[in-house]
């Protein structure tokens, strides 16, 4: 059994690539490994989060590894919040605050469109690697469902009439941004665990 640490302390993204990863790789947690520190994000990217979290438990734990980072790129907002999607109404991270001060930015516009991209950065026999997801879509005007997390209940998919947080996980996985990170991420893992 191959053991990968997936550098996260949020239990639904767990819950969502842990449906994705093959059987024969054990996903470890931040909890499993005992780590209970704040992992630093101090990068002005998506990628370099997601790298900078990889390299932190790969150098300070020594495990094979994975981190993701994932904003909401807004075009009205000039791609706000984007690296800033966790913490954009504060550090206090709060989903709702986080929402309600988007929606409140997006009055004046007209323009609701918009984008989620995930990267996820992996560190294995000492390489790193990327993979990238998109989903684009458009932000409602109101909340709609209470399923998954995040801005979820705002933003709604390009070609369908549900928002993220009206889906059951197996749609969202298949075309929601993290999906199309972790299938690139799998894909890898397996030619990777063949070659041995």
């Amino acid at each position: 059994m191959n053991k990968l640490v997936f550098a996260t302390n949020n239990l639904y993204k767990v819950r969502e690539v842990q449906a994705l990863i093959p059987e024969h790789i054990k996903l470890l947690s931040l909890k499993d490994i005992g780590c209970f520190e704040d992992i630093p994000e101090t990068k002005e990217t998506i990628e370099g989060n997601a790298i900078q979290k990889t390299e932190f438990i790969k150098n300070k734990y020594g495990f094979d590894c994975f981190a993701d980072d994932t904003g909401l790129e807004v075009n009205a907002l000039n791609g706000a919040p984007g690296v800033y999607s966790a913490r954009y109404a504060g550090p206090q991270r709060n989903a709702t605050d986080n929402m309600n001060l988007l929606l409140n930015n997006l009055k004046p516009s007209d323009s609701r469109s918009a984008q989620f991209k995930t990267v996820i950065a992996l560190s294995i026999n000492n390489n790193i690697s990327t993979f990238t997801g998109i989903c684009e879509g458009k932000i409602t005007k109101e909340k709609h469902g209470d399923e998954g997390f995040g801005y979820d209940p705002i933003f709604k998919p390009l070609n369908y009439n549900q928002t993220f947080a009206e889906m059951n996980l197996a749609l969202k996985n298949k075309i929601g941004h993290r999906g199309k990170a972790v299938k690139q991420l799998v894909d890898f893992l397996n030619s990777l665990y063949q070659e041995y």
